[in-house]
């Protein structure tokens, strides 16, 4: 018997990740976010020329895959920033 993960678990599994990463250390959090986000980003923004380019064989749930990896980090800080109102390590002491 195959396991496999429909999108909404990968999805919920990336957010429970990125909160917790945001909830641990604010400043953590951000540089995950930041870097896993703009690189899933430009994985999918390539991805997509190249299949205007030349049409490939690859499912049509990898680029929504690729998608909902960009909107996770995203979507984690902003409900961070509304709970928190706002990050330590941006203060100045």
């Amino acid at each position: 018997m195959k396991f496999r993960l429909r999108l909404g678990e990968i999805f919920l599994i990336e957010m429970v990740f990125y909160l917790i990463c945001w909830l641990s250390n604010d400043y953590l959090g951000s540089m995950i976010s930041l870097i896993f986000g703009s690189l899933f980003l430009a994985i999918l923004l390539v991805s997509l020329v190249v299949e205007l380019i030349e049409r490939s064989r690859v499912p049509r749930w990898y680029f929504y895959f690729m998608l909902l990896s960009v909107i996770a980090p995203v979507l984690s800080a902003a409900i961070y920033l509304s709970i928190t109102q706002g990050v330590d390590w941006m203060n100045v002491n």
